[in-house]
This record gives C-alpha cells, structure tokens and sequence, in this order.
C-alpha cells in the first residue's frame, strides 16, 4: 500500500494545494461488493495554522455497488467534501481522560500526516449503510427469484395471517 506523507515541518505558509488521483484496492473499503470505476480523484489545500493541520478538500469517483434488494450491479457517483483539522498527538497523550469534544479530533503523529488514509476515510465515510439501485427498488420475487422492477412475474403472493389484521389495525392508528 502506497502512501502520501506530508511532512508538517516541511509546509510552506501558503500551505499546500494537491489535485491527482488515487488509487485503492476494492479490499481497503468497508462496502464489502464494491469495485471501483474510476480512480478516486482529490482536489486538496493543506495550511498549518500554529500546531493545527487544517485540511479542506473534495473527492470524486464511481463505484459500483450491489442493491441489496435486488442483487443487481448499479453505479455510484461520489462527490463529497470535508474539512479537517488534525492536533499533534502530543496534545492528546497530555490529557489524563477524554471528554466529549476529544471524540472528534483527528491527530497526526512524528509531525506526518498521511493523505492517502485520510482520502480513503472520507470515501468510506460517503457510503450508504444499505446500498439501493433506487429508493423504489423493489427487490426479489420471494418466490421465483424474478427481479420485480423487470416486470410482474405472476406468482401468488401470500397474504399476511389474518390473526395479525386487529393488530396491524391498531398500529396505523398509533402512527
């Protein structure tokens, strides 16, 4: 696995603009049936401001996904922006306990930050929890597997016990 290291000490006061792809093994995402498309492209500005590392910055790239409703490939565009601020570690390994605002703080170590890990944390981070092909997706035939939004397949579906029509009833009202 490469890595772009930015030394801290080594930051002009301008700071420092990137613009390039990276490129990331379908293994490193937390999307297990993720592929990639195209290479991940980041547009970044790295400023040191005193001790902090203020990194802002936008990723584009296309994934493909698997619906989990209906187990068909879909593409998936990303286009998301973020704005960071790193502490030395330093600053952390002083405090005897954290408190809430520690959660979220990032910190870098040896004075390096490494922007290939922080570009890949940002893409993890734009996933959906459930990846859909579309919000309306309706999934799979429970019966003969035929991928409904293909068409009505014409079997039977089962209607719900009717023990439960009393319950179902009272739920609507509670709504």
């Amino acid at each position: 696995m490469k890595t772009m290291l930015i030394d801290i000490d080594k930051l002009s006061k301008d700071g420092l603009k990137i613009s390039r792809d990276f490129e990331f093994a379908s293994l490193e995402l937390v999307e297990e049936d993720a592929v990639f498309l195209k290479p991940v492209h980041a547009e970044m500005t790295v400023r040191r401001v005193d001790e902090e590392i203020w990194i802002k910055g936008k990723i584009t790239t296309f994934l493909s996904f698997i619906c989990c409703r209906c187990l068909t490939p879909f593409e998936f565009p990303v286009s998301s922006g973020f704005d960071l601020i790193f502490l030395p570690e330093e600053l952390h390994e002083l405090k005897d306990e954290l408190n809430d605002e520690d959660l979220d703080q990032l910190f870098y170590q040896n004075h390096q930050i490494d922007l290939r890990e922080v570009i890949l944390e940002q893409l993890n981070l734009t996933f959906p929890s459930k990846p859909l092909c579309s919000e309306s997706c309706e999934g799979i035939c429970a019966v003969c597997g035929q991928i409904r939004r293909n068409g009505n397949c014409g079997c039977a579906v089962k209607e719900a016990d009717d023990r439960w029509a009393k319950l179902k009833i009272f739920m609507k009202d509670k709504r």
